[in-house]
């Protein structure tokens, strides 16, 4: 099955003095397909003038076309000046309510500054 839409997010930066890397604190709203929100946390670490990569869990609660429950989110995330790949994975047994038994992934699509995903899932 396919689920489309738009979502909105908060990032807010966490002070890590001992740590060489950015974590956030992630809050999200979903539109479309699936309704709800999200929090998660991300780690993040950028190389001046070189690659950058991101790890984030995020635990989404909601509605998905019409059922309700809660999955996991894990992403991972790589960029350089000639590449760049993002993987997001509901996490294997993370599903609850009507979305128990949910596995699939993610696509994020950046158009004009606005954020739309696309869910691949099955249930």
């Amino acid at each position: 099955m396919n689920a489309k839409g738009t979502f909105e997010i908060n990032m807010t930066p966490q002070q890590d003095d001992d740590a060489p890397v950015g974590r956030f604190i992630l809050n999200k709203t979903y539109e479309g397909d699936l309704k709800g929100t999200a929090v998660g946390q991300m780690i993040s670490k950028r190389i001046e003038n070189g690659p950058a990569a991101y790890y984030a869990i995020e635990e989404v609660s909601g509605t998905l076309d019409g059922k309700s429950g809660a999955f996991t989110l894990m992403h991972k995330g790589y960029m350089d000046s000639e590449t760049q790949s993002m993987e997001i994975e509901i996490l294997k047994g993370s599903g609850s309510g009507e979305l128990a038994s949910i596995l699939g992934s993610l696509t994020i699509i950046q158009t004009e500054g606005v954020h739309n995903y696309e869910l691949e899932y099955e249930l």
